[in-house]
């Protein structure tokens, strides 16, 4: 097996060949008329189309070759004494990932496949690596994802999958806009990150020589545009954290969003269940997914499920009782949640909460009844202060959707806020920042309303894969790796 480098140098000493014949190997344009798919469908027509060469078969003075476009593969015959001199020395010097444009009749060979005899063709672009067979060449999941280009080339399921995300947001979009919703762009770049539990990213701001954080959520601002006269935005927009990597977490991803004036989580409740099964009825056809080899429903009545009742079924502890701090930490431990011991209440109840509720919930279901501690931004129950207004969607065992009756309570706010900042004082790094230009803005008043996010995560769940490998280029290690070759 020839090394990488030495197919580059004779693809290399192809190029300047090609050069000397007159012909430029990297033209500006195409005249490409019909896509592959439809010349699939023109038998004994004649048609002009382009696309990536990705098998060579050669035949005495003639050539067979595959091509490839987005929308399908068809075969090609090139026949020596059907082309000019210019275009039969042309030939010899085409590799796998050339592109080119070829024009003639569509028909049937004698083993009856539909393939077009070429009468002519033009080199597009000239490929100086060779791109990765399709079973040999792309195996290494690091270099996949590093090198997401060959993927897609070399592994046809992979292109499928991000044609069903772009069906997943453009869903996402469509249900909210149909009803009415505006959507919305927020700042990126925040003095004071806030509206989520997480680290943020720091950058710096040349021209004002500040330096700013990475937007962790997209919610405080368009809270402010509540107070500003807005009754239903949304956003779909990116969100930075820096936190730790696995299959369910990534620092880079996509967010929506949307505030809800005159709303509350009760109104949630419905419009989220219809909400869910329109994006998972657009993107896949049908509202049955899998987990594993587990059949998820999203068409069936949601549970519901009470988190200070399952906190108790599961863990022998009645959260209503207010537990110390102490109490937490030894359940925290016995569970195996290997907490810091400098958490407070909130989220030491969290980690608990994930090691043992969030795993049994494999139906799609909504968490609600959560304690004060854990949600900082959630308005309080009017009967019951100890819980917060709040869902949580959560489906093959993650959560995939969180909203809440919106705080606009601008002195409880304030006091939440001051709870959080103790908590980073004793080494909470994801505790939020007091913003004190946030609760300026609710002292202006902000209407009642409901928030409501889902992210990324909720297609992975869809699709059963890592999250990682559910965007295009996620952040990764750069390496030198090398990549097999038929």
């Amino acid at each position: 097996m020839e090394s990488l480098e030495k197919i580059r140098q004779t693809r290399l000493e192809k190029l300047e060949k090609i050069r000397k014949l007159g012909i430029n190997p990297f033209p500006a344009k195409s005249a490409k008329k019909q896509d592959v798919a439809t010349c699939l469908k023109s038998a004994g027509k004649i048609v002009q189309t382009a696309g990536r060469v990705m098998a060579i078969r050669g035949h005495g003075g003639s050539s067979f070759m595959d091509l490839v476009d987005e929308s399908g593969k068809i075969q090609l015959f090139f026949s020596a004494d059907k082309l000019s001199t210019i275009n039969r020395q042309l030939l010899t010097l085409l590799d796998t990932g050339d592109f080119i444009q070829v024009e003639g009749k569509v028909d049937k060979t004698a083993a009856g496949q539909l393939t077009i005899f070429a009468d002519g063709f033009k080199l597009l672009t000239k490929s100086i690596r060779p791109v990765p067979a399709t079973f040999y060449g792309l195996k290494n999941p690091e270099t996949r994802l590093r090198k997401r280009y060959l993927d897609l080339i070399a592994n046809p399921e992979v292109h499928d999958l991000f044609v069903k995300k772009a069906k997943f947001w453009t869903s996402v979009r469509q249900f909210l806009i149909e009803d009415g919703f505006l959507e919305v762009e927020t700042p990126a770049l925040e003095l004071i990150p806030g509206g989520a539990d997480a680290t943020p990213f720091i950058t710096h701001h040349n021209a004002l020589d500040a330096d700013y954080y990475l937007r962790i959520s997209l919610e405080l601002y368009q809270k402010r545009l509540l107070v500003g006269g807005f009754e239903k935005i949304f956003e779909i927009g990116k969100i930075l954290r820096n936190e730790g990597i696995d299959t369910e977490h990534l620092q880079d991803y996509l967010q929506m969003e949307f505030y809800w004036a005159y709303a509350d989580y009760v109104a949630l409740i419905d419009f989220v269940e219809k909400y869910y099964r329109f994006i998972v009825k657009e993107t896949f056809g049908s509202t049955k997914t899998k987990s594993g080899e587990i059949e998820l429903d999203w068409g069936k009545p949601w549970e519901k499920v009470d988190y200070i009742d399952a906190f108790k079924v599961e863990t022998g502890l009645d959260l209503s009782k207010n537990p110390k701090v102490d109490e937490l930490l030894k359940l925290a431990d016995k569970v195996g949640a290997k907490p810091n011991k400098k958490l407070a209440e909130g989220r030491l109840i969290d980690l608990i909460y994930k090691k043992t509720i969030r795993p049994k919930l494999i139906q799609p279901s909504l968490l609600i009844n959560h304690p004060v501690a854990v949600s900082p931004l959630a308005k309080r129950d009017e009967k019951n202060p100890n819980i917060v207004q709040r869902i949580q969607v959560l489906a093959a065992g993650t959560e995939i959707g969180n909203g809440w009756s919106e705080l606009n309570d601008p002195i409880d706010q304030a006091q939440r806020f001051e709870k959080q900042q103790e908590m980073r004082k004793e080494g909470d790094t994801e505790a939020q920042m007091y913003d004190h230009d946030f609760v300026e803005a609710l002292e202006y008043g902000m209407p009642p309303a409901a928030g409501f996010g889902l992210s990324q995560r909720l297609f992975a769940v869809l699709v059963d894969k890592p999250i990682r490998e559910t965007v295009f280029f996620p952040t990764i290690r750069g390496e030198n790796e090398t990549i097999t070759l038929r």
